[in-house]
């Protein structure tokens, strides 16, 4: 099946226009990625009252005929917060967390998850297939599950968070455990559907992902009632800056915004190839081996690094590196301080707040990519049960200052 009529798949290096993103989402002729590009009329009146569950309320916007029927769990509509105690004590006004860690599984994924797996509907495909850090693999087969596909996943043998593989398994997923990191787990799903054409794969090198995680700009646009002067993400195998950029794009080009954001991508010190070009100007350089604590972006060869690039330079935006210590900080922060539980990979944005001398009045929005439900390994050192003997022994304990009393009035 060739693409629906009113868009188009285009390499972004040669720009060769492809019917299809099949077997593997790159340009036949050159080898790059291939992003969906509209070429239909879209209304802007309506742009924003459409119906349908979360992200498909944007249904006009993404490439499908008007009559599809989405795999959907309502994902998007995720809450934009005002962080108050956290930003004070960097000196920000306007601090917001764009809390995704509330999709169905807990991660941005299901946004492009979605999209992807009603693509694959559509195509007739028999499984789908990812490689994955943890995030993936639970969107895809809670998604596969919903749209009653086959559901393979490919992830490192060691280093995968226990609470997302779990969630892969209880959607009814094969899990497969390959050597090596996640690069390694990448490159056999990519040998796999260059060989069989029965798995269709769905890791963010799929441009329907994409379409899926650009929804993210509308939401904020709409929920600020504005567009922010920054918008700071983590960047892993950097899908989702690019895609974010996307969709700011399109409102600027349907007239909807004049401004668009600063793109700021972050990444842990011991994986941060993309960070290194931009600082650097230089070529890009994959990590054999990454190191971080943080899961989620613990990868060496980012898949999307040029459309990451693009879209930080593109928006004069730029690239942090942030240590895992300053991670877990702000993760212990953000939780203490906001009630945000975030995964670790999702704390890095805040961490990098305070490289970035912002000013005061600055209009900023952080990604929170995923719940720190699915991984609470790093926070052992934190969950310590003391004894009670009694009510008593808690009240001295927690050391709470009494109300004071107000005073009687004497009656004569």
């Amino acid at each position: 099946m060739s693409r629906p009529e009113g868009w188009e798949l285009v390499c972004i290096g040669c720009g060769t226009t492809a019917e299809t993103e099949l077997p593997d989402s790159t340009c036949r002729k050159c080898g790059d990625l291939l992003e969906i590009r509209v070429t239909k009329e879209i209304d802007r009146r309506t742009f924003f009252g459409g119906e349908g569950p979360g992200i498909w309320r944007f249904k006009q916007a993404l490439p499908f005929t008007p009559d599809v029927e989405p795999v959907s769990l309502e994902e998007g509509g995720t809450p934009l917060v005002r962080t108050e105690r956290f930003a004070t004590k960097l000196g920000l006004h306007k601090l917001y967390a764009k809390n995704d860690g509330q999709n169905p599984t807990g991660s941005f994924k299901d946004r492009g998850m979605s999209v992807a797996v009603t693509r694959a509907k559509t195509l007739g495909a028999k499984a789908l297939i990812c490689a994955s850090t943890g995030n993936t693999a639970a969107s895809l087969a809670a998604y596969a599950a919903k749209a009653g596909i086959d559901a393979v996943v490919v992830v490192p043998r060691a280093g995968v968070a226990s609470g997302k593989l779990g969630q892969a398994f209880a959607f009814g997923a094969r899990v497969f455990g390959v050597e090596g990191n996640f690069d390694h787990a990448l490159a056999t799903v990519f040998d796999l559907v260059r060989k069989d054409d029965r798995f269709y794969l769905m890791n963010s090198v799929n441009p329907f992902r994409i379409e899926g995680q650009k929804i993210t700009a509308y939401e904020i646009y709409e929920q600020l009632g504005g567009v922010p002067e920054y918008i700071v993400l983590p960047v892993g195998n950097a899908g989702n800056i690019s895609a974010i950029w996307k969709g700011f794009k399109e409102i600027r080009s349907l007239g909807i915004v004049d401004s668009v954001p600063k793109m700021v991508g972050v990444q842990a010190e011991g994986a941060a190839p993309l960070a290194a070009v931009v600082s650097s100007g230089g070529p890009f350089r994959p990590l054999r081996e990454p190191r971080t604590i943080a899961s989620a972006i613990r990868i060496g060869k980012p898949v999307s690094w040029k459309k990451a690039l693009n879209a930080i330079q593109e928006s004069g935006g730029s690239a942090v590196v942030v240590s895992d210590e300053e991670i877990i900080e702000a993760r212990g922060r953000l939780a203490r301080e906001e009630g945000l539980l975030v995964e670790a990979a999702s704390a890095a944005p805040f961490a990098a707040l305070t490289k970035l001398r912002l000013p005061r009045d600055a209009n900023v929005v952080c990604i929170a990519t995923g719940s720190g439900l699915k991984d609470l390994s790093d926070h052992g050192g934190e969950q310590r049960i003391e004894t009670a003997e009694d009510s008593d022994s808690i009240a001295s304990s927690v050391g709470v200052e009494r109300k004071s009393q107000p005073q009687q009035k004497e009656t004569h």
